[in-house]
């Protein structure tokens, strides 16, 4: 059985490897050999094509100290490296037109019931991967493709520098469908130019630092009063 990236892939198991690339896309924290060891054992339930990449990954952070995995963390996802999990970076920049671009996140979010966490951008990938798997799978799957240059731009920022994560994003872009001619000269012209820079005299959009270290399991989206989705379970 094989993941088809024609049609993004059948939907339990992608599921499984949005939920599996959010965990070890988290900040190695206190809770980082616990959260191996969940996505290790959640790997089983797919097929070879999507869990390997992702069980390469678990294999390389295992064999890393803790305290040294959080400062590879720090120095890999480097915004000014063009290595940033923040995907409206690679195409906004730090420009105003990045806070439209943050809206549709967050609109999103709201029209599935939820909320993302306190002090995180909605445009965090392992944010969004954590909303396509436990809250609207079709909702989360739209974002992700929608920001196929994004994605793309982070892998290749994480395949030169030979990084474990360059396995997950790598498993996650095999979920999408598959980049269009547009999504190739975008993702050309980023990597030649950088992301956008604001005109002269307007605040730019800031972009924050690592994502903050949490508890295993999913990241906490707040539910909203009258929520049309509520988030499911996720694998811890």
């Amino acid at each position: 059985m094989r993941l088809r990236r024609t049609r993004g892939g059948p939907v339990a198991d992608r599921r499984v490897v949005w939920q599996a690339a959010s965990l070890l896309l988290a900040y190695p924290d206190e809770a980082f050999s616990r959260r191996l060891s969940v996505v290790d054992a959640a790997l089983d339930t797919l097929p070879a094509p999507a869990r390997d990449p992702l069980r390469q990954c678990v294999n390389r952070l295992a064999a890393v100290d803790p305290l040294d995995a959080a400062v590879r963390y720090v120095d890999t996802f480097d915004w000014r490296r063009r290595r940033t999990l923040f995907l409206t970076y690679y195409t906004a920049g730090d420009t105003r037109g990045r806070g439209v671009a943050l809206l549709e996140f967050a609109q999103a979010y709201l029209a599935a019931g939820v909320t993302p966490p306190a002090g995180e951008l909605p445009d965090h990938l392992a944010v969004v991967l954590e909303f396509a798997a436990t809250v609207d799978e079709d909702a989360g799957h739209r974002l992700l493709a929608a920001h196929r240059t994004s994605i793309d731009l982070l892998h290749d920022g994480l395949r030169k520098m030979d990084s474990p994560y360059a396995a997950v994003v790598d498993a996650v872009a095999a979920t999408l469908p598959p980049p269009t001619e547009q999504d190739l000269l975008r993702a050309r012209r980023v990597a030649m130019q950088g992301p956008p820079a604001e005109a002269v005299g307007l605040d730019p959009y800031p972009t924050p630092g690592p994502m903050p270290a949490r508890a295993p399991g999913p990241i906490p989206l707040e539910l909203t009063p009258n929520p049309r989705v509520l988030t499911g379970k996720g694998m811890s």
